[in-house]
């Protein structure tokens, strides 16, 4: 079992019950998934779309799933059907090992990082985070890199506002920056 799923079960669930004053611990809010996301912008190398399949199935430990422009829009040279991006989505077991690494492995390893600001969680209580290159994960080898690409991490809560998301994350060690 995963170290962070373990705390959330033993302390985080029952501080936030008595946090919010929730009457059982199934109105506690808890994370329902994780969605890993990168975009190919402006490249249209069909191998780069090899590459970042390859980079998220890596990071997640689960097949990417190559999306597709809906749409044809003709000033950004794309037509419907095109590969635009690929996607996973984790839930159960590795979601919990990935918010894991998340948490203890990646977040240190950013360059310049000070933490994430406040904003990153929404007003639903969802969790976004933007990474600008994808070598903070410890299963890409600097020398295995062809090109440095982002990629986006979406958290899905069941927490009903930001308070409530905002409180679930810092319970679960995600580094904040501090307020001033």
């Amino acid at each position: 079992m995963s170290l962070l799923k373990e705390q959330y079960q033993t302390k985080v669930a029952a501080t936030l019950k008595e946090e919010f004053q929730s009457k059982n611990l199934m109105a506690v809010p808890k994370i329902q998934k994780v969605t890993i996301n990168s975009g190919l912008s402006t490249k249209r190398d069909p191998k780069f779309i090899e590459v970042l399949v390859e980079t998220l199935r890596r990071i997640s430990g689960q097949q990417p799933v190559v999306t597709k422009a809906r749409l044809s829009i003709a000033g950004f040279k794309i037509r419907a059907g095109m590969p635009v991006g690929a996607m996973v989505t984790l839930r159960g077991n590795r979601m919990w090992d990935f918010l894991d690494k998340l948490v203890h492995i990646v977040f240190p390893r950013i360059r310049d990082f000070r933490g994430i600001p406040e904003s990153a969680v929404d007003e639903s209580g969802n969790f976004n985070y933007g990474f600008k290159e994808h070598t903070a994960f410890p299963e890409i080898r600097a020398d295995e890199i062809e090109q440095i690409h982002g990629l986006q991490v979406s958290i899905r809560t069941t927490a009903k506002t930001r308070e409530e998301g905002l409180a679930l994350f810092k319970a679960l060690g995600f580094p904040f920056k501090k307020e001033k």
